[in-house]
């Protein structure tokens, strides 16, 4: 790889493992293993890290005690972290818990928004506006994430006209960043183009635009270089491939964040991260785990770097 300085050649990597990966598991983690997750994560060089939720305990055990986790972080590494909030209330926990970015959900699906928010499409846009302007005056980033961008698990098909009208209405809303996100796994890189240039096409380069997506298809990474060829330069991943999202059915793994970036090596593109650090930290996390976790380059190992150091030991 040439290792170019340009820019345009740099891709953002949120990690979400702590939030969107743990969410869903049975074992809840202590507060303690989320500190020492975020913070292994932040010391192989990633720079924003989803690290906790600001949402019902009742309904997502898993997130509980978000203000703990975020007074133990350790903030010197440089890295900024978000939480994801639902509702003003939640909002307010995280600018108390000095969180460097706040993360807010619409789902593009009236079904799977009113299961995920308990709310319409048009009762969460209408709460937003608030929740947006207290975010902006508290000086933080406030990013918006379009849930089942592309399908939703109990009604099909997702139009791109609903996207882009969510789209039109964030922008006006002032947010900084729009995420599409494949909630449930099912987007082929055919459809990742043709939605991000409907986006793009109204955006106009206003907001920035970054992409989520799960692996639950194996089509996660494909569809993640497609974003990044359409020009996307922001994408999630988790460390290991875990998580998924406990109000849709079937909808696991996200994709993994080390094999996400071993990709984009290879393609010349920058993301800072220590890539054998991150496999380390992936081979942590899996040890809290019963069963093997689905990313690929933990197990396969850096080429031709690893491949040539085990012959070499042969």
């Amino acid at each position: 790889m040439t290792g170019s300085s340009d820019r345009t050649r740099y891709i953002e990597i949120c990690d979400v493992a702590a939030r969107d990966g743990l969410q869903s598991e049975k074992r809840i983690w202590s507060v303690a293993e989320r500190v020492e997750l975020i913070n292994r994560l932040a010391q192989t060089g990633i720079r924003r890290i989803e690290a906790v939720s600001f949402v019902n305990p009742k309904r997502v055990p898993q997130m509980a005690d978000a203000e703990l986790v975020m007074g133990a972080v350790d903030r010197s590494t440089g890295a900024r972290f978000s939480g994801l909030a639902l509702n003003m209330k939640g909002v307010e926990r995280a600018l108390d818990a000095e969180v460097d970015e706040v993360r807010y959900v619409v789902v593009a699906s009236e079904t799977f928004n009113q299961k995920n928010q308990g709310a319409s499409i048009a009762e969460t846009l209408g709460g937003l506006e608030s929740i947006a302007q207290r975010v902006h005056q508290s000086g933080k980033v406030f990013s918006a994430v379009i849930a089942a961008s592309f399908g939703c698990p109990f009604e099909g098909e997702v139009s791109t006209d609903a996207v882009v009208d969510i789209a039109r209405r964030l922008d006006q809303m002032g947010v900084n960043e729009i995420l599409l996100a494949d909630s449930i796994g099912c987007a082929v890189p055919s459809q990742v183009r043709e939605r991000l240039t409907a986006v793009q096409a109204i955006l106009d380069g206003s907001v920035a635009i970054g992409c989520h997506f799960h692996n639950t298809r194996n089509t996660g990474i494909a569809n993640a270089v497609a974003a990044v060829e359409s020009g996307v330069r922001i994408l999630d991943a988790s460390v290991g491939g875990i998580g998924g999202c406990p109000f849709a059915p079937r909808a696991t793994g996200n994709i993994s964040t080390e094999d996400l970036c071993y990709v984009l090596r290879n393609m010349d593109y920058e993301t800072g991260v220590d890539l054998s650090g991150l496999i380390e930290v992936a081979n942590w996390v899996e040890g809290h785990f019963d069963d093997p976790l689905p990313g690929q380059l933990m197990k396969a190992g850096i080429f031709p770097d690893d491949v040539l150091a085990h012959q070499a030991v042969q």
